[in-house]
């Protein structure tokens, strides 16, 4: 089933599968989405993905990271830019999320990447979200 906004599904998904432990949650996959599963595992958010080879559409396997309690190690997502308010910073205003401990995922011309390599490489561009 199509959504309007398929970030915030994904993020959603990824929320819930945390509050009920799973181990895994599956996501349709875009070439957006694994640009962001792939920073969320270069950060230690999460323990893996794979991408299945289902048809009509492959989908994104998810593999989610606890502690040693069984505690998410992912404790927050918030998406930032939606389909009806895009938001967009410069180089010299990119957010702090939680003053340096989490990260903001942004969508620049040289690609998706966290906020603090966009600040490295002097660009801005479209803030997807935030994760903490």
């Amino acid at each position: 089933m199509p959504t309007s906004d398929p970030i915030a599904d994904m993020l959603t998904r990824i929320r819930n599968g945390l509050k009920v432990r799973k181990a895994f949650v599956l996501i349709p996959s875009s070439k957006l989405k694994l640009a962001i599963v792939q920073i969320l595992l270069e950060e230690g958010y999460i323990q893996g993905y794979e991408v299945t080879d289902d048809r009509p559409q492959p989908n994104i396997r998810v593999w989610l990271k606890y502690d040693e309690r069984r505690r998410p190690i992912l404790t927050g997502m918030k998406r930032v830019s939606k389909p009806g308010r895009r938001v967009y910073r410069g180089k010299r205003s990119l957010p702090w999320v939680l003053s340096g401990l989490g990260i903001a995922i942004v969508s620049t011309p040289k690609g998706v990447m966290t906020d603090q390599k966009a600040r490295r490489l002097g660009v801005g561009g479209e803030i997807l979200c935030y994760v903490w």
